[in-house]
């Protein structure tokens, strides 16, 4: 445990610079005094470590150290090779570079580790988008990207959900893709950083001069609060209570998700306990809008029967009906003669 801890500190000093003894045991999640025992153990050790004094000290390697990349376990370098995406490389223009590293990576490794890395790039695949789709059209990821990596400003016109575009001058923080999709993290007006789609931006130009980044922001972080946040508070706004016919559960969690499927079983108990006689069961489901709901509902046919609310019980009711008037004209249509 702690032969692994006193890489881990080498190698936060050797990507990193120098770093403070409260730095280093936030990092490897450990007392200050642990730390101090850490450093003058690799000190002992032969590694060359030096600690500045005054306000701006801290712990630093001598310039120039560097440590060979021979520690990694099997599993660990295993591991590495899951995090190639040739799919996101190729859309950031690195497709090519990537390959390169992964070819130095294995050529690094001992033996036994290489073996196993590539072992797992044969067997193990990782494709990032969904089957229904083939993601979105993003003509200016490389101008965010740069922008991102320069910190340079962007001039983006950007389609918003309102009914006007609009145009902005951003300061990009970060990237991030979820579930296939290329998120912006950017300063764009008043307030702190805010998400943006990229497959929205309309229109890109890196402008002259670089922005200041705050040194403690920390892109996955806030990703990590924005997303719970919009999960929690923004992602459903309202509740729909549905009966449904029995077995029919798999294709609810197909159609409304698994997580929010599974929360309104567990709340609503076993079929038959909330007085409903067919052996169904009533749950509380928690939508995005009535319009949204009515989308995904009807993809159930009749496993599903929508009790609450009133105006989403109208929606399914007049959606139903055009369905129903659509297929009666088409049936009083002749059939098609056959060829031939």
């Amino acid at each position: 445990m702690r032969a692994s801890r006193l890489l881990s500190l080498l190698l936060l000093l050797q990507t990193r610079g120098r770093m403070t003894a409260p730095e280093l045991a936030e990092e490897l999640e450990v007392s200050v005094r642990t730390v101090y025992r850490d450093v003058e153990a690799l000190s002992s050790a032969g590694v060359p470590v030096y600690a500045d004094r005054g306000p701006a000290g801290g712990y630093r390697l001598l310039d120039g150290y560097r440590t060979r990349l021979n520690g990694l376990t099997e599993a660990e370098a295993s591991s590495l090779f899951l995090a190639g995406m040739p799919g996101p490389a190729a859309q950031l223009g690195l497709a090519e570079v990537a390959a390169n590293a992964e070819l130095k990576m294995l050529a690094a490794l001992p033996p036994e580790p290489r073996s196993h890395a590539a072992r797992m790039r044969e067997r193990f695949h990782l494709d990032v988008p969904g089957w229904y789709g083939d993601g979105d059209e993003i003509p200016f990821l490389g101008e965010v990207a740069e922008a991102v990596w320069e910190q340079r400003p962007l001039r983006m016109t950007y389609r918003r959900w309102g009914p006007r575009d609009v145009e902005r001058v951003a300061h990009p923080y970060g990237l991030v893709l979820k579930g296939g999709v290329w998120y912006m993290v950017a300063v764009a007006g008043p307030g702190g950083p805010r998400t943006y789609r990229v497959s929205r931006i309309l229109q890109a130009e890196l402008l002259e001069g670089r922005f200041e980044r705050p040194g403690r922001f920390d892109l996955a972080a806030f990703w990590q609060e924005y997303a719970t946040d919009f999960r929690e508070r923004r992602m459903y706004n309202g509740e729909a209570v549905v009966r449904l016919t029995p077995g029919a559960e798999d294709l609810l969690r197909h159609t409304v998700g698994r997580e929010v499927v599974d929360t309104a079983l567990a709340a609503a108990g076993r079929p038959g306990e909330n007085g409903d006689e067919g052996g169904g069961v009533v749950l509380r489901l928690p939508i995005e809008s009535v319009t949204h709901a009515r989308w995904l509902l009807l993809r159930m046919g009749d496993r599903v029967e929508v009790l609450e609310p009133a105006e989403l019980v109208e929606l399914m009711r007049a959606a139903i009906a055009d369905l129903a008037a659509l297929y009666a004209v088409r049936t009083e249509r002749p059939p098609v003669p056959a060829e031939g």
